[in-house]
């Protein structure tokens, strides 16, 4: 018994300062944006504490009531509901090309495809604006030759979201898709091995082998992409501020604007909570058809 209080001691010495940091960079400061959700926080209350006033669920009333959160809301589902699948179908395509036979030189293609990945986005996103230009961009030049006129593709509400879109998808693809390829090499080889002796061709077998073994690291990266696309930020505040017309605005975004150029503190806390929030269902969501399709 005394052995056992000793090792629980000494696993609390080690583990009391991680710990520590936890609590007071992470847990305390969640606490103090909950309390604030719950009050008019503004510059005001920056200089005077005592101009904060508690106003209950008035900012999630007024979040749920102002038609330019469900606007950043559609926003954000759309980049979401379209960038998060097609960037998992990039990655999962360029890992098994890349752990294909056929291929030479995989680890210059791994390089240069993990390469964007580790980029400043900020500097990204400032080449892409280039290549977006309607009139002298490298996109509107190629597609000029196939007779394709010049499009506003930041100017243009139709164009913009995609053109964000893209600009994810070719940023991010690179980090997914090195985890596609551990988990490639994870599969036995036995498995197609014996595949090919009953005649499965190419595609049965990454029907009824490749996806089901790569089951696991799909759901793992679903999950931390959703998460990611749900925190939309850098590429509509560098690319577009949000516009036009509000066309790219996310709820981050939003969030930012409410919080640091308007100064409302405390609505822009219930906009991280309810942000907080979806993600929490979404994710939960996302195991649940998970563990219903093994089942």
């Amino acid at each position: 018994m005394k052995r056992d209080n000793s090792n629980l001691t000494m696993l609390l010495f080690f583990v009391a300062p991680s710990l520590a940091v936890i609590l007071v960079f992470f847990f305390l400061p969640v606490l103090a944006a909950l309390v604030m959700s719950f009050t008019d926080f503004d510059i005001y209350s920056l200089g005077n504490f005592s101009y904060v006033r508690f106003v209950g669920f008035d900012n999630y009333i007024k979040l749920f009531g102002n038609p330019t959160f469900w606007l950043s809301l559609k926003n954000t589902f759309y980049f979401v509901i379209i960038g998060g699948p097609l960037s998992v179908m990039v990655s999962l395509s360029a890992a098994l090309l890349l752990n294909s036979k056929v291929v030479k030189l995989k680890g210059l293609f791994r390089l240069t495809y993990f390469l964007p990945v580790v980029t400043t986005l900020v500097a990204v996103a400032i080449v892409w604006r280039f290549i977006y230009h309607p009139h002298y961009g490298m996109l509107n030049y190629l597609l000029g030759f196939v007779g394709i006129h010049e499009i506003d593709w930041l100017g243009d509400p139709k164009f913009s979201m995609p053109a964000i879109i893209i600009m994810a998808v070719w940023k991010n693809f690179g980090y997914n898709m090195i985890i596609f390829i551990a988990g490639l090499q994870n599969i036995p080889e036995y498995l197609y091995e014996a595949a090919v002796m009953e005649g499965a061709n190419e595609w049965q077998q990454f029907k009824k082998i490749t996806i089901p073994m790569l089951a696991p690291t799909t759901l793992f990266i679903s999950v931390i992409t959703m998460i990611g696309y749900f925190q939309l930020f850098a590429e509509p505040y560098v690319m577009t501020q949000g516009g036009p017309l509000n066309s790219t605005l996310s709820i981050v975004l939003y969030m930012y604007q409410e919080g640091f150029r308007w100064w409302n503190m405390g609505y822009s806390t219930a906009l991280a909570f309810a942000l907080f929030l979806i993600i929490l269902a979404a994710t939960l969501i996302q195991f649940k058809l998970q563990k219903e399709t093994e089942d």
